[in-house]
């Protein structure tokens, strides 16, 4: 009985560290209904396939245990392929991606939600709030030390008080990143 009770808690220990080790990635719909239950912002990884910058995000900077850990934590997390031949609701519209064309190597159609989320290069992660509204997006390759900044202004509402070029500006040279 002590040798399974003991399995078992090692078991429940490993199974959340693994649990911690990746985020929680969903789909659009998935989050907006977490969102419901549960009010959170929502990060979206805005990627393509093809995009080498998207691969080492993903590898480097959405793999970090400070990340993961702080994501978790404060985000419903997306994954959306901006090439995605995939139909997409989102605020009461379906998106879809008319010029997809199946086992086209390379780049793709783009997927109407990429265009409402005005994106344009990738990887760009759009963050938007309670309501569905989008904050902003953040275009291009960003390190760990450098997402922290945008994960902790938009979790704490930073957006919200801090809402001139100006102040943007004084808490970006004030800030002291913590992740590793």
């Amino acid at each position: 009985m002590r040798v399974l009770l003991t399995s078992i808690l090692t078991l429940l220990m490993f199974t959340t560290v693994a649990q911690q080790s990746e985020i929680h990635w969903m789909t659009i719909e998935e989050a907006l209904a977490a969102q419901k239950k549960e009010p959170r912002k929502i990060m979206i990884d805005v990627y393509t396939k093809w995009c080498g910058p998207c691969k080492m995000m993903e590898k480097n900077t959405f793999s970090n245990t400070d990340v993961v850990q702080y994501v978790n934590a404060n985000y419903y997390a997306v994954k959306f392929d901006a090439e995605s031949p995939d139909p997409v609701t989102f605020q009461g519209q379906e998106y879809t991606n008319p010029d997809y064309v199946p086992n086209k190597a390379g780049r793709n159609g783009v997927h109407q939600l990429t265009r409402a989320m005005r994106v344009s290069a990738y990887p760009t992660v759009v963050f938007l709030d309670e309501d569905q509204k989008m904050i902003t997006g953040v275009r291009g390759m960003q390190s760990p030390q450098q997402i922290e900044i945008y994960l902790r202004f938009f979790a704490d509402d930073g957006h919200k008080s801090e809402n001139t070029q100006q102040a943007w500006e004084d808490y970006r040279d004030n800030f002291k990143p913590t992740f590793q």
